[in-house]
């Protein structure tokens, strides 16, 4: 079921599009005072510079601001964490200037906030209301037996409980209904409802009518719960219609930066060739990409010279691209925010 972003933003209670970034690095004096609150709250020993051990807390702050895990519980974060780093430091630094700090923190929350921009997002608080209405809606009997012959067609002998569990999942915020995916919503929310659904009921043969009339019941619940404990969710939504990786091709500096990065991340034989089969490692796969691969036979295994390397890198760069522009893809994600988003990072806080 698609969702749709403008009633979303309608439903809201806060949009985040960068804007009040934007605003605090580009009003010069507020900047300059931000970052010397932000400066002098940091430098523990007050030498004027700060050292790695000082710049943790900020990094720290950046991670979260950008929905990161805390540092140690994920390679790939922490990969991103010690990259944030790399920028304060230059990556041999020990000590950092406070011109230096400022630099990069403008850097870093500029592209934030154009990240934000492009893609906005959207916080919701679902609280059982719109559950409500898309179950006693006219839409309601229509898309629920939609659902029902997806699960059917998956799996033909699911028992009632297990039918409305899958049934959950495929809703979206856009009919009211939090992530079921989230452990806080599938203890809290989910298993309460089923728990209190008539049992006896379980037993009863998986029709299109009893199924309807069973997933209202146990949705009813599901509503009832969101009403007494709403759950805030974190909404975006990316459309990829190719125009990312036609500036990128526009670009030469940066096109050939990133060509040299995949490169140095790919292994060499003796000759100082690459295999094509790395092509797939540096970009990943998925249908549209497969597809160009097949365009420009990279999958015949052969090793080529660098230069090559980076010319069939950028071909399939531009085919994507245009299977993109003809067949644009959305991609919508859900988060189940667990604590305010005030406190979720201090980056943005004034300094006490």
């Amino acid at each position: 079921m698609a969702t749709n972003t403008s009633s979303l933003k309608k439903k809201s209670e806060q949009v985040l599009d960068g804007s009040d970034i934007m605003e605090l690095v580009e009003n010069q004096e507020v900047f300059t005072s931000f970052v010397d609150h932000k400066f002098k709250e940091l430098d523990k020993d007050s030498d004027g510079h700060l050292s790695v051990k000082e710049l943790q807390p900020a990094v720290a702050d950046i991670g979260a601001a950008l929905g990161l895990p805390a540092q140690g519980s994920s390679p790939d974060s922490d990969h991103i964490y010690s990259e944030v780093l790399n920028e304060f430091t230059q990556g041999k630094q020990e000590k950092v200037s406070k011109t230096e700090f400022k630099e990069v923190l403008s850097d870093i929350l500029l592209g934030m906030a154009a990240g934000l921009k492009r893609d906005p997002i959207v916080i919701l608080r679902i609280d059982g209301e719109d559950l409500s209405e898309f179950i006693n809606g006219p839409s309601y009997e229509v898309e629920m037996l939609s659902v029902f012959s997806q699960i059917v067609s998956d799996d033909a002998v699911l028992p009632m409980r297990d039918c409305i569990v899958k049934a959950l999942e495929k809703l979206t915020v856009d009919q009211g209904m939090p992530p079921s995916s989230d452990s806080w919503v599938t203890s809290n929310i989910i298993e309460p409802a089923l728990q209190l659904w008539d049992g006896n009921n379980q037993e009863k043969p998986v029709s299109q009518e009893t199924f309807l009339e069973e997933f209202k019941k146990v949705a009813e619940r599901v509503a009832q719960n969101l009403k007494e404990q709403p759950v805030i969710v974190a909404h975006s939504e990316n459309t990829f219609d190719g125009s990312g990786i036609k500036r990128l091709l526009s670009n030469k500096f940066e096109l050939d930066k990133l060509l040299n990065t995949a490169l140095e991340n790919v292994p060499k034989d003796r000759n100082g060739k690459v295999s094509k089969e790395y092509l797939r490692v540096v970009l990943d796969i998925d249908k549209v990409i497969a597809d160009a691969f097949d365009m420009i036979n990279a999958d015949d295994g052969k090793a080529v010279k660098e230069d090559e390397f980076k010319k069939l890198l950028t071909e399939i760069l531009g085919s994507v691209m245009l299977q993109l522009e003809g067949n644009p893809i959305s991609i919508s994600s859900n988060s189940v925010v667990h604590e305010p988003l005030a406190s979720s990072s201090s980056l943005l806080q004034p300094s006490s």
